[in-house]
């Protein structure tokens, strides 16, 4: 037992296990176009791995099978991947709501700029990378240039109705540029509406704020600048409680490009698979298996719970 299952013993009494399959998370591959400091996948240009349409025929037959609430594709950037827009359409054209998690700038690349028409027409929820309202911290998580490109797709996008139409939301997501926790979401979205307002009269539908995972390439850039203990501390010691019952591991399960099966992204990136009985691939799609799992835990689960928690769908409580 890890120090984080002995946490969750401590705090509920028992083991941490599944309540169910409201979403199915797939990531189609690890190609992406920008290559940013805090991604826990280590996605880039330089990265192979993209999902098969094969795969993706077992995932559609695995949401048939459950009727989930959502299908949550990410990447990399998943709209490079050869299949996209084919797997989107299949899975819309059995009814699924999707969502997709988009860099923004691969909006603007030669051959996607037709894909927020494509997102409109298919009525994808959208769920968009700005890691701050200013300029000089995306540089420093995303590289140069990638903030001006951001802020132009984000314009497309509400040209399109996005983050103004209430059947076309459009999130935007908030990473800590440094080893900190998030700042309240409810303050920090007020912050980000009045910036992006005032500065380019851009909207979007509400604020995620997400912890920065220390794995990948975060934790390599922590211990670049000798700060590896002093996160893992930050996290541990910011255990809450009250952010157990809605942790997105309880509610999903995770794909990765190749099928396998995980708890969420972030224990598909250190390729911790699911365990305890439980089918690992998702050519043996086990629903009444999956929904009833224990989760496979590690100490990198402490960014999870940490003050306000985290989760692909933002704070806990």
């Amino acid at each position: 037992m890890n120090a984080f299952d002995m946490q969750i013993r401590e705090a509920t009494g028992h083991d941490l296990e599944s309540v169910g399959l409201s979403m199915i998370q797939v990531n189609v591959g690890l190609v992406c176009n920008q290559q940013c400091f805090h991604c826990h996948v280590a996605a880039s240009p330089n990265r192979k791995e993209v999902m098969s349409w094969e795969t993706m025929e077992h995932i559609l037959k695995a949401a048939r099978a459950v009727r989930c609430e959502l299908i949550d594709i990410t990447g990399g950037a998943p709209e490079l991947n050869p299949h996209f827009e084919r797997f989107v359409s299949a899975l819309r054209d059995e009814g699924l709501n999707v969502q997709v998690r988009t860099n923004l700038t691969v909006l603007l690349e030669p051959g996607k700029t037709r894909i927020p028409e494509f997102y409109k027409k298919n009525k994808v929820q959208l769920v968009a990378s700005l890691p701050c309202y200013l300029e000089e911290n995306v540089r420093k998580q995303r590289g140069v240039g990638v903030y001006e490109k951001s802020i132009g797709a984000i314009k497309i996008l509400n040209g399109l109705g996005y983050g103004i139409e209430p059947e076309l939301p459009l999130n935007l997501v908030y990473n800590p540029v440094g080893p900190h926790l998030p700042p309240n979401q409810a303050d920090l979205e007020a912050d980000y509406r009045k910036e992006l307002s005032q500065r380019f009269g851009i909207h979007f539908t509400k604020l995620l704020t997400i912890t920065n995972m220390p794995i990948g390439r975060f934790i390599g850039d922590l211990r670049r600048q000798k700060k590896e203990k002093e996160y893992w501390d930050l996290l541990i010691n910011n255990f809450n409680p009250r952010t157990v019952e809605g942790l997105m591991c309880r509610h999903q399960i995770s794909v990765d490009w190749d099928g396998d099966l995980y708890e969420c992204d972030f224990n598909l990136a250190l390729k911790m698979s699911v365990d305890h009985g439980a089918p690992t691939h998702i050519r043996d799609f086990d629903p009444a298996t999956l929904a009833r799992r224990r989760i496979v835990t590690g100490k990198h689960c402490f960014g999870c719970t940490a003050g306000c928690g985290s989760s692909c769908g933002g704070a806990l409580v």
